[in-house]
């Protein structure tokens, strides 16, 4: 599947796109991303109904995800195959977002416009850059990544052979890594006001989406570089300095509220076996019950998403049940959001059936 839907050598324009929009939600899904659809031919996302472009309204609380639209952007985001067909089987010159804080990437979007130099502060935030230091011939985010790249001894991202690199329309990069643990590592806008790691370099992780790889826009393609399919994990040194510069997540704002047992039990059962396995299950159910503590800000969605996911790699490897598997997932997601049930029950739908097609078995005893 990944070497025919990012191996061919060329495109031509939104035919082609068209024609390969549904393998690539589809081989995203697979990877245990969630895709969500984006408008013909451009990197936003597709449309919101009417009611969901009304003044004031919000995702929170919105019923379009549940009766299968896909409103609100990467907050529509599915691993749901049978959505997927038909989002893009009914509509296959949707381009194709991949919701990073749900699949548990940090991507680093590096630019390569043609821009003037901004003050010397904003070149590397936090680093100071002395006036005598010669700047002629620093352009664009491949510079001042490498610079940032050559003060901590390292190869840049942009050289980063070992993990997916995709190249955009504009001639800029994508490169691609998972978060380690469960870190929510949070978006940035270059330069701009708030946080940044480097001029004409942007992070999109949670609270953002990225174009997923095979896409194609009026632009241009976003095409792979390499071989690599996969993200490597987010290099140590990258992630000291998405922490120095503000990228860590923010501290959930509601008031912590007990957790009831429901949402324990699930826990509980799963962990009632020996084996690796059985933990690994009952670590990310575990993730879900702990939601319930607070009722907004918890990524609720993403940990169920990667709880369903990871059962499905358990059952696929023949470590638990279909049914046996559900049913935890169901108890624990009812635990901690009750009266969600259909919202729940399409995540985890979608994220089993995308992780049976990677059968996991953890390390440890089996």
């Amino acid at each position: 599947m990944a070497s025919e839907l990012h191996n061919s050598p060329s495109y031509s324009g939104r035919s082609v796109s068209s024609a390969r929009s549904l393998r690539t939600a589809r081989w995203c899904a697979s990877q245990g991303w969630p895709v969500h659809p984006l408008a013909p031919g451009r990197k936003t996302p597709a449309a919101n109904c009417g009611a969901c472009r009304e003044a004031g309204h919000s995702y929170q609380g919105c019923a379009c995800a549940a009766a299968g639209r896909w409103c609100h952007g990467f907050h529509a985001a599915t691993l749901d195959f049978d959505r997927i067909e038909q989002w893009w089987g009914d509509h296959p010159g949707l381009g194709v977002g991949v919701a990073c804080g749900a699949a548990g990437l940090v991507v680093i979007d590096i630019d390569a416009h043609i821009r003037e130099l901004p003050a010397r502060d904003r070149l590397l935030p936090g680093i100071a850059i002395q006036d005598d230091i010669d700047l002629t011939g620093l352009t664009n985010g491949f510079h001042t990544l490498g610079v940032l790249a050559a003060l901590r001894g390292v190869t840049s991202p942009a050289q980063d052979t070992g993990t997916l690199r995709v190249r955009t329309p504009s001639g800029g990069l994508h490169v691609w890594y998972r978060a380690a643990g469960r870190i929510r590592w949070q978006c940035s806008t270059g330069s701009g006001a708030g946080r940044a790691l480097a001029w004409q370099v942007d992070v999109r992780a949670y609270g953002g989406y990225i174009v997923a790889p095979g896409t194609v826009t009026d632009a241009g393609p976003y095409e792979p570089v390499g071989p690599v399919r996969e993200p490597a994990p987010l290099p140590d040194w990258l992630a000291r300095d998405l922490e120095r510069t503000g990228h860590l997540p923010q501290a959930p704002a509601s008031a912590p509220r007990p957790v009831p047992p429901r949402a324990l039990q699930a826990v509980a059962a799963a962990g009632g076996g020996r084996g690796a396995a059985r933990g690994a299950l009952a670590s990310v159910l575990a993730e879900v019950a702990s939601c319930a503590a607070v009722a907004e800000g918890a990524g609720f969605s993403e940990k169920l998403n990667r709880a369903a996911y990871t059962a499905g790699g358990l059952v696929a490897a023949g470590h638990i049940g279909a049914d046996e598997a559900r049913q935890l997932l169901e108890e624990a997601a009812e635990g901690a959001r009750p009266g969600q049930h259909q919202r729940c029950a399409a995540i985890i739908r979608g994220g089993l059936r995308a992780g049976r097609l990677r059968p996991l078995t953890p390390k440890g005893r089996g």
